[in-house]
């Protein structure tokens, strides 16, 4: 385990993390001191607790935010992959239609070919 040391209004922490992911944990409690000095700066000193907890109740208030709008997301892409596979659907009927009409109407012309020329009809 890698050993990082982070400061958060301040105060260094040391943390243990898998190796290779120390920039994020820095990363992550660089946010974190930002979210604990926003409130520093409107409320002043009222204790470490409190501004830690009041800052983790923002970032669990943005995260909730986050999930809403991820599952609203989850749900329109899930609604869109069923209406394309229902227009793919109509498609491939349409195209089998076309695909039928085309060898009618083939041999409709090759009839009428096969009239004016005089000739049997190829099938």
């Amino acid at each position: 385990m890698a050993q990082v040391t982070v400061s958060i209004d301040g105060k260094a922490y040391r943390m243990a993390c898998e190796e290779g992911q120390e920039s994020h944990l820095e990363e992550l409690a660089a946010g974190f001191d930002r979210y604990v000095g926003h409130l520093k700066s409107q409320f002043g000193e009222i204790g470490d607790l409190r501004l830690t907890v009041m800052a983790g109740i923002m970032v669990m208030d943005e995260l909730n935010d986050v999930r809403r709008r991820l599952e609203r997301i989850e749900k329109e892409t899930e609604e869109l992959r069923k209406g394309r596979e229902g227009v793919m659907a109509e498609v491939s009927k349409n195209e089998e239609a076309i695909a039928l009409a085309l060898g009618e109407l083939t041999n409709q012309i090759q009839g009428m070919a096969a009239k004016l020329t005089g000739k049997a009809p190829v099938n």
